[in-house]
């Protein structure tokens, strides 16, 4: 299932979504990505700036992909994305 970030708080949601659905604490995630748990939980909370390097390395750990594509059916650029929405979409099976 892709998911369409429009902010880094987005990817922290969809982080956080999919480390829940493998099981993984924050901890385990971070071992496997190479960063500290603080970091981890930082990026969750909403760290409002992140190094680059860091998130392609949990996204790497998580098996994720991130893909760059034109908008053209996207939701317009500043539009408010339903974070509850996104995080109840990787509880339903």
């Amino acid at each position: 299932m892709a998911t369409r970030i429009g902010s880094l708080h987005d990817l922290a949601a969809a982080v956080r979504g999919r480390r829940q659905e493998l099981g993984l604490s924050q901890a385990q995630l971070a071992a496997r990505a190479h960063v500290s748990r603080a970091w981890v939980n930082a990026f969750e909370s909403g760290k409002p700036a992140a190094e680059l390097r860091l998130v392609l390395a949990i996204v790497d750990a998580l098996d994720l992909e991130l893909q760059i594509g034109d908008r053209e059916d996207g939701p317009p650029r500043g539009a408010a994305v339903d974070l509850d929405e996104l995080l109840d979409d990787y509880e339903r099976p």
